[in-house]
């Protein structure tokens, strides 16, 4: 997938000036900026949901995840996975809720669930839709520590068994160092920076890891 010197404009504002950037099959990408910086325009071309100056080749089918899960309310958790899938695909959804820690809620509503069970039904959905890429808008601001630490690892395991095309926004540099495999950093709509991220390094939540230096700079810089 390829985007070449894609701007988007709102009125006069520049959301996105000039952006050229590959994203290879399969690759876990966090898209690090401060509010305003582009990140959520940036997701929105992906997804083919805004129109753009420049080229985008070889966009994907995708799921969305976003900061706060969009579930049917008067549908069980089970439900609104069933509800947008295939039939072929209904048999998984149990052990798909199982995998994200969900086994026995298979038939509670969303108003029974946490706030942290009903981001995980939402986080299984994305992963379940056969979709070949999967746009994460900030799933994780919103939450306590500990639950943070849970999803990330959650995210995590599913990346890892179903390899799909992965792309999240964040404005928390240790978000994006503990999970992605690679980070670019946005500032004023503009590429400031391109990170690789060691996906086989030791991980600890608790610990800085040694790329948030450079992805702190970039986000500092003036220039």
């Amino acid at each position: 997938m390829k985007l070449e010197h894609v701007t988007k404009r709102y009125g006069g504002r520049i959301a996105l000036d000039d952006i050229s950037l590959e994203l290879r099959e399969g690759e876990l990408l966090a898209v690090l900026g401060e509010s305003g910086a582009g990140k959520t325009t940036l997701l929105n071309v992906l997804a083919g949901q805004t129109s753009y100056e420049g080229t985008a080749e070889g966009l994907l089918p995708c799921s969305y995840l976003f900061q706060s899960p969009k579930l049917l309310p008067n549908l069980t958790a089970e439900a609104n996975l069933r509800y947008v899938l295939p039939k072929s695909l209904w048999e998984g959804v149990g052990e798909m809720l199982a995998k994200v820690g969900l086994a026995g809620r298979e038939k509670s509503y969303p108003h029974e669930l946490s706030g942290g069970e009903r981001q995980r039904v939402a986080i299984a959905r994305a992963f379940l839709y056969p979709h070949e890429m999967l746009l994460m808008d900030e799933p994780f601001s919103s939450l306590d520590l500990s639950l943070k630490k849970s999803l990330l690892e959650l995210v995590e395991r599913l990346y890892e068994e179903r390899r799909q095309t992965v792309v999240f926004v964040t404005h928390d540099v240790h978000e994006a160092a503990m999970l992605a495999r690679r980070a670019i950093v946005l500032k004023k709509g503009r590429v400031v920076g391109d990170f690789s991220i060691d996906g086989d390094a030791p991980r600890d939540f608790f610990s800085r890891q040694p790329v948030e230096e450079e992805l702190i700079r970039a986000l500092t810089n003036e220039n």
